[in-house]
């Protein structure tokens, strides 16, 4: 059984409750982990408020140097992490490799990026005077992240947070905990006080976090729902909130791109992590006179994939995280059958596995805007396939959404490919090259798909605040009506 990680010491969960970790492709219990309540919450606090002033006095340069320490050390532990993480996510190991190296780039780049964002001089108004512009650090920050990149957007977080001269409070999803206790050993060259981890439940423990009196920001990845009540929880403490919630991401595929490319691209990402993606695309547009080729193209290619445990280098879709997340999706096939979609391909549990969370990839055609089915999230392995006429018809199609966290255009046509970035009501905009992220490149969505962003210097900038400094060097004293210059 790990343990709560606080103050740069391992410690028990005061409730003395547990919770159990299980593998998504065999139910089976993996490890239990502390449930803590509030009493944990406010001693990971009080370590991280206790560490802020001086993790703040830390030069930059210096917390550059151990921000690349810790990328040493997640590439140091890859196989170890990537294992651990397969067991508790369902994900393929190989990916999970993948992407522990991508969030010990997160680190390097952080590291980079600090070492000379310290601020600005800016004009003054007269001789004798200084003004300067000065980027701080907000103090405590909460970083509660989701089940389904348990790492890699807890890097996003907190990578910048540190950077910046914060300290942080990390909670990661109740599924997939083990991963996050574990990287102690990521981050116990840093002071005490500096991170701290505790597990428990979203109700108890991110409540407790959000409401702190002491923690002046949340950086939350999640639902939109969850988003809604973390909103309203840090009201009356005027928070900072960095929220990346839900997405129903469209892809639109034009008659001119080449659509043997954009098959594969879209079974990419419709059916990554079992569609458990915020940019997974969830709506799909295909042009009228290519409908029926690209449809046959795409449910023969998602008919190939193979489903299966994350430990076998062959699977290429993975479980579930859970039986209710599985029921779901499941029902709301069914319920998509019921007001008018076919199921092509997939649509039901793989018959020759019998134990764990599995549900085939599943394409819809003669899917229609406005089912329930594409009224939020879908968060599993489903691809609904419409039609449009026009490229002004697919665009609002895309548009009409209350999300707007990623879409993809397939076109060779540049003057589309233009207005499509112009137009489209999305943070993340990708053409013939679906959910790639770049450290350097911001990440976030618009609308009811959150606030703020990850990734490149504007990820930093979350986690600062700005401060205006004027100095009168020569402090000669002004009459009390301080004219202005003529």
């Amino acid at each position: 059984m790990r343990k709560l990680w606080i103050d740069r010491e391992f410690t028990d969960g005061a409730t003395g409750q547990t919770l159990q970790v299980v593998d998504p492709a065999t139910e089976e219990v993996v490890d239990v982990v502390p449930k803590g309540g509030p009493l944990d919450v406010d001693r990971a606090v009080a370590a991280a408020k206790r560490a802020f002033p001086g993790w703040k006095r830390t030069p930059a340069l210096a917390r550059a140097e151990m921000l690349v320490e810790s990328a040493r050390r997640l590439r140091q532990n890859k196989e170890e992490f990537a294992v651990t993480l397969t067991r508790e996510t369902g994900r393929t190991l190989r990916k999970n490799r993948g992407y522990v190296d991508w969030s010990a780039t997160c680190f390097d780049y952080y590291a980079g990026l600090i070492r000379d964002r310290r601020g600005r001089v800016i004009p003054s108004a007269a001789p004798g005077q200084l003004n300067l512009v000065l980027k701080e650090p907000l103090g405590i920050v909460g970083c509660i992240v989701p089940f389904n990149y348990p790492l890699m957007l807890l890097a996003w977080k907190v990578a910048p947070a540190l950077a910046a001269g914060n300290t942080v409070v990390i909670k990661p999803a109740s599924a997939t905990p083990l991963l996050t206790l574990d990287l102690h050993r990521v981050f116990d060259h840093l002071p005490k006080g500096v991170v701290n981890i505790i597990t428990g439940s979203g109700g108890e423990v991110g409540d407790a976090l959000v409401k702190h009196p002491d923690v002046p920001c949340i950086a939350f990845t999640g639902s939109t729902s969850t988003g809604q009540h973390i909103y309203r929880l840090a009201a009356d403490g005027i928070k900072k909130l960095h929220l990346e919630l839900g997405g129903s991401d469209a892809a639109i595929i034009c008659a001119d791109c080449d659509l043997e490319a954009a098959a594969r691209a879209v079974a990419w990402t419709a059916f990554l992590n079992a569609g458990q993606v915020c940019t997974s695309a969830e709506r799909v547009y295909v042009e009228q006179s290519v409908y029926r080729r690209f449809l046959e193209r795409f449910a023969d290619l998602t008919q190939k994939l193979v489903v299966g445990a994350g430990m076998d280098e062959r699977t290429e879709v993975t479980p579930l995280i859970g039986r209710k997340e599985r029921d779901q999706v499941e029902a709301r096939v069914a319920q998509a059958q019921k007001e008018g979609a076919r199921v092509v391909a997939g649509g039901r549990r793989p018959p020759q596995l019998s134990k764990g969370w599995f549900y085939e990839p599943t394409v819809l055609a003669d899917a229609r805007h406005g089912m329930s089915l594409l009224e939020e999230e879908i968060f599993g392995p489903v691809a609904p396939i419409m039609p449009f006429t026009t490229f002004d018809e697919a665009l609002h199609l895309a548009n009409d959404s209350p999300y707007g966290l990623g879409a993809t255009l397939f076109s060779s046509d540049a003057k589309k490919v233009r207005r499509y970035f112009e137009e489209i009501e999305a943070g993340n905009v990708w053409v013939n090259d679906p959910l790639v992220d770049n450290p350097a490149g911001p990440f976030g969505g618009m609308k009811m798909s959150g606030l703020g962003r990850e990734l490149g210097e504007e990820g930093l900038e979350e986690f600062q605040q700005t401060k205006h400094v004027h100095w009168d060097i020569e402090a000669s004293i002004k009459p009390w009506w301080y004219p202005l210059p003529e």
